[in-house]
């Protein structure tokens, strides 16, 4: 098999707001990981100047968010869309050179994607058209593993692409270390112990790897 095929292309966007027709791309980053999410290389995290007109139209909510994070004040130092895109697509390309292999991850990822076939359609053409939505994992866990659910680490992302990314992997190793397993699931007590594995590990840390934090199969079903 292709080694493209086990690739993951993980992305996050920021936009002035969700409108197609007025909304504007402002931040994109870029994360590929292989197949057990360690991530590959540096990654890619670019902030693009939009045009006047969709700054203006921002509503509070989204101005506050972005003023909050730091991102508003580094838009007029931003690059252009089609610098940004080869930018992305360098990083890519490195990780996982056939097209059309490596599927899109990321959390709501349908959004991003609707304003990527916009304005980055190189980089939609290059990937799988399967995405890889952790946002349905959550979704699910919490109606089926409601104890996993609610021992979920805490996002550190703040609205910026690159620590949004880095929070989907950790999410969904999360997950896969507190889901993937026999049912019922975890314990409280167990599903606690992968979060803070994962807390202790961030992706995008300086600190050792984690050790592989898959639950033991076997736990009390009766503890809540």
């Amino acid at each position: 098999m292709a080694i493209s095929n086990e690739r993951i292309v993980w992305i996050d966007c920021e936009m002035t707001g969700l409108s197609l027709e007025a909304d504007a791309l402002i931040e994109v980053a870029v994360l590929v990981t292989d197949d057990q999410l360690n991530v590959l290389g540096d990654g890619v995290d670019v902030v693009i100047a939009p045009d006047q007109a969709a700054l203006e139209q921002m509503n509070d909510f989204v101005r506050n968010m972005h003023t909050t994070s730091g991102l508003l004040e580094e838009l007029p130092h931003g690059t252009t869309m089609q610098d940004a895109q080869d930018q992305v697509m360098a990083y890519i390309r490195e990780w996982v050179p056939e097209p059309r292999k490596a599927p899109l991850a990321g959390n709501s990822v349908g959004t991003d994607r609707t304003f990527l076939v916009r304005d980055m359609p190189e980089l939609v053409e290059h990937l799988h058209y399967r995405v890889i939505d952790v946002s349905t994992i959550k979704e699910l866990s919490r109606r089926w593993y409601p104890r996993a659910y609610f021992q979920s680490p805490p996002k550190t992302g703040n609205h910026r692409a690159l620590g949004d990314i880095q929070d989907s992997i950790d999410e969904l190793r999360y997950y896969r270390g507190a889901v993937f397993v026999p049912a019922p699931g975890p314990t409280s007590d167990e599903a606690r112990k992968v979060a803070a594995d994962i807390t202790a590990h961030r992706t995008g840390s300086t600190a050792e790897p984690a050790p592989d934090s898959t639950l033991d199969s076997t736990h009390d079903d009766d503890e809540r």
